[in-house]
């Protein structure tokens, strides 16, 4: 069975593009549109690699991007109605993309602020008894994107050299497998850095596996991804006890199971 996720329900393309802006530190108002259009792309290419299911809104993106780099190519001629648009005329789209990307920046912006207040407000109780005072060494944690896994997943590719073996080989690799040995792991140690959930692991498809099993496990809302600031390294954290992961983790094998016989008839 070919496996599939999901990715709409961790970012969309402006979040790509504002991620894409944040890492290689760019100025929102005046982005270099070949530079953005060609990392974009990379990042559809790992996406289709990894088979995760593409939103047709990523495409419309990627089209809108090859269609703003292939006219700023063009000569530029001004038109003597600021309306027209028929030859090139008119509004620039880059100018338009710009617009949205601040309005969309502003709106997470405003998200995040919202989510920080009521995660303070969740820390204030009415006093019962002696105060305990818990002291974090590492730090407030903060939730990673999609495309901070992305990044971190394709570094983990590049730090692997993979041998050419042209012997074939039939091997069978369960994503559900590697779920249940990520959270044995987690349910012994609480915690574990992503890096070295791939120490062990020399072949591609072992990687591409087991990185599905993070991302359905995310899904499942069975693990968090989080880290304590933009540079340092992505850690997994169990989210839920055991009697939890088996509940969820059985619903989820047999919803899977449904799903193949159905594609079986």
């Amino acid at each position: 069975m070919t496996y599939q996720f999901k990715t709409d329900v961790f970012e969309g393309p402006l979040d790509l593009l504002l991620f894409l802006i944040k890492e290689q530190k760019m100025d929102i108002n005046d982005i270099p549109i070949s530079t953005i259009t060609r990392q974009y792309l990379s990042y559809l290419a790992i996406l289709q690699e990894l088979n995760l299911d593409l939103a047709g809104e990523y495409l419309v993106m990627a089209a809108e991007l090859t269609r703003i780099k292939s006219r700023e190519l063009l000569p530029f001629k001004e038109a003597e109605d600021a309306g027209e648009d028929e030859a090139g005329y008119g509004e620039d789209p880059k100018d338009a993309l710009m617009r949205r990307l601040l309005e969309y920046r502003r709106y997470k912006e405003a998200a995040f602020e919202l989510r920080r207040r009521e995660f303070e407000r969740g820390q204030i109780y009415c006093r019962q008894g002696e105060a305990v005072v818990n002291d974090d060494p590492e730090g407030p944690l903060m939730d990673v994107t999609l495309f901070d896994l992305l990044t971190a997943y394709q570094k983990i590719l590049n730090q692997k050299s993979f041998k050419k073996d042209y012997e074939v080989k039939i091997t069978t690799l369960s994503v559900s497998d590697r779920i249940k040995y990520i959270m044995e792991i987690l349910n012994v140690s609480e915690s574990m850095t992503f890096e070295s959930l791939f120490t062990a692991i020399n072949t591609r498809q072992e990687i591409i596996v087991l990185f599905l099993a993070i991302l359905e496990l995310m899904r499942l809302r069975l693990i968090r991804v989080q880290q304590t600031s933009y540079s340092d390294p992505l850690r997994i954290y169990k989210n839920a006890d055991k009697k939890t992961q088996d509940e969820i983790l059985q619903n989820h094998l047999e919803s899977e199971g449904a799903e193949e016989t159905k594609h079986a008839f």
